[in-house]
């Protein structure tokens, strides 16, 4: 369990970005698998988001996650929708109390987000896609179409590290299509191959939006015991792969 230097400050919030420890899942999920997208037993993951929800001292019927498929889509949670069954989206935002807001990633980036003079709470789930197809960019722009006088401070959980998120030219490409300046974020790692920087790419978006940034600076590649890599996952050729949960909830 990690947690935000900042956001422990806050006593109207509870937040926690769960490592892959501590759970019911077995084999490649070992062991707290949050994934309902994972091919995982369903009842372990039932068990392991119960456990969540009890480490946190949440209602597990109010805890929401998203259908995410790294869109830059944003939704307010509200009395209107809140009894929806799901959720297909890559960020959430609510001002309803009692109600905790869930990401699940597994190398892409976990963002928490808080408003403190409007008690806003919002996640985003920002994958490269999602990030260069503006999903924190909607994300903020929800919290404001909400309250347009803010103070949101936001926190960037364990995602890949720059060291480990190897890339190839194609996807180099990309990035320069949407901007020249987005080349600060790449390094060379031998003559073909580069290296990118998501988290640096999702805290300069957030800081050119004036949200206040701190971060849990862990790399999901490199540690293997303490959380879940799709990228890993991939080289080491398995089947699937289990997902980490960050929370955050708004206290009544």
């Amino acid at each position: 369990m990690y947690y935000s230097r900042k956001f422990k400050e806050f006593k109207n919030i509870k937040h926690c970005f769960f490592s892959r420890k501590g759970g019911f899942s077995k084999g490649i999920y070992q062991s707290l698998n949050c994934g309902k997208g994972s091919k995982d037993k369903k009842k372990n993951v039932y068990n392991n988001l119960d456990l969540v929800s009890k480490k946190m001292k949440i209602n597990l019927k109010k805890l929401f996650l998203m259908h995410q498929t790294h869109s830059n889509k944003a939704i307010i949670i509200n009395k209107r929708n809140k009894n929806l069954k799901r959720f297909n989206s890559d960020a959430l935002i609510t001002k309803e109390k009692d109600v905790s807001l869930g990401v699940v990633t597994a190398d892409c980036v976990p963002i928490i987000l808080y408003d403190i003079k409007n008690q806003i709470i919002g996640c985003i789930h920002a994958g490269w896609k999602g990030a260069l197809s503006g999903i924190v960019e909607n994300t903020i722009k929800k919290f404001r179409k909400l309250n347009s006088k803010n103070k949101i401070f936001a926190s960037i959980g364990p995602c890949i590290g720059k060291k480990s998120y190897e890339v190839d030219e194609d996807f180099y490409k990309k990035f320069m299509l949407k901007s020249k300046k987005n080349r600060i974020y790449f390094s060379k790692k031998g003559s073909i191959k580069k290296l990118f920087n998501l988290r640096k790419f999702v805290n300069d978006k957030l800081t050119k939006l004036n949200i206040r940034v701190d971060h849990v600076d862990r790399d999901t590649f490199k540690e293997k015991s303490n959380f879940f890599s799709y990228r890993r996952s991939q080289k080491s050729q398995e089947k699937d792969y289990g997902r980490c949960i960050s929370v955050i909830s708004l206290i009544s």
